[in-house]
C-alpha cells in the first residue's frame, strides 16, 4: 500500500518589489496591501419617477365628458289627402282604406297594380264580332246589329278598365288586398305619396331610438362615477 499523501497547507501569494540594486530581484518583499479599514460611504438611493411626476390637482376633473347630442326634430306634420271617390284618406297619422285604419308605422308599404278582367275584355270582343259579322252578311237588321255592337263595346270597355289592386304589406303579418276603381294614375300618385309617409315615420323613430340610446349611455358613466365618489365630508353642516 501507498503511504497517506501529507496534508496540503495554502500558502498565500506575496507582492514583490523589483530593483536594479544589487540586493537581487526577490529582496525586499512585500506583502499584499489591505483593504482600508473605514468602508466607503455608500451613496443614497435614487428617487423613483412617480414621485418626481406632479400630483393631480383636485380642481381639475379627471374625466371629461363629451356634450349628449342634440335632441330628434319634430316629426313632420302631414296633410290630409284622399280619393275622388272618398275610399281612401291619407291623414297625419295613418292610411285610411275602406273605413280600415292603419298606422304608418305599422305598415312597410303599399303599391297598387291595375288589373284587367279578363272576362269583361272576352265576352265583349267575341260579342262585337259576332254582331258585326251577322250584319255584314245580312243575317241581322240594322237595329238588332246595332244594338249588339254596343253591347260589346260596352263590355269591352268595362273589362279594359278593370280595377286597381291595393297592396298593404304589413311586417310579420299578412297581407292585405283591395280593390278601387277608377283611373290607375290618380291611385299611383296617392300610393307614392304613402309610401314617402311611410318613410318618414320610420326614420323619424329610429332617428329618436338612437337619440335615447346615445343619451343613456353618456349618462350611466357619470352616474357611477358620482356614486363611486361618497359623500363630501367637507361640506358645511
Amino acid at each position: 500500500m501507498q503511504a497517506p499523501l501529507p496534508p496540503l497547507r495554502h500558502v498565500p501569494p506575496y507582492w514583490v518589489r523589483t530593483s536594479t540594486g544589487g540586493s537581487g530581484a526577490f529582496a525586499g518583499g512585500t506583502h499584499r496591501p489591505e483593504p482600508a479599514a473605514t468602508p466607503l460611504p455608500t451613496p443614497p438611493p435614487a428617487e423613483p419617477v412617480a414621485e418626481s411626476l406632479p400630483e393631480p390637482s383636485p380642481e381639475q376633473p379627471t374625466e371629461a365628458f363629451e356634450p349628449l347630442p342634440p335632441p330628434p326634430p319634430t316629426p313632420e306634420q302631414f296633410a290630409t289627402l284622399q280619393s275622388e271617390d272618398g275610399r281612401l284618406v291619407l291623414t297625419n297619422d295613418g292610411l285610411e282604406l275602406n273605413n280600415e285604419q292603419f298606422s304608418w308605422r305599422e305598415l312597410e308599404g303599399v303599391d297598387v297594380q291595375p288589373v284587367r278582367w279578363l272576362l269583361g275584355v272576352l265576352l265583349g270582343a267575341f260579342t262585337f264580332l259576332g254582331f258585326l259579322s251577322a250584319y255584314l252578311q245580312f243575317w241581322l237588321k240594322t237595329v238588332p246589329a246595332a244594338l249588339g255592337i254596343g253591347l260589346g263595346l260596352a263590355l269591352l270597355a268595362w273589362g279594359l278598365r278593370g280595377t286597381n289592386r291595393w297592396r298593404v304589406h304589413r311586417p310579420g303579418r299578412q297581407t292585405r288586398y283591395f280593390s278601387l276603381s277608377g283611373p290607375a294614375n290618380g291611385w299611383q300618385a296617392l300610393a307614392r305619396e304613402a309610401n314617402r309617409r311611410i318613410g318618414q315615420r320610420h326614420h323619424e323613430t329610429a332617428t329618436a331610438a338612437g337619440y335615447w340610446l346615445q343619451q343613456t349611455a353618456f349618462i350611466a358613466p357619470a352616474a357611477a362615477s358620482t356614486e363611486g365618489a361618497g359623500p363630501d365630508t367637507h361640506a358645511p353642516v
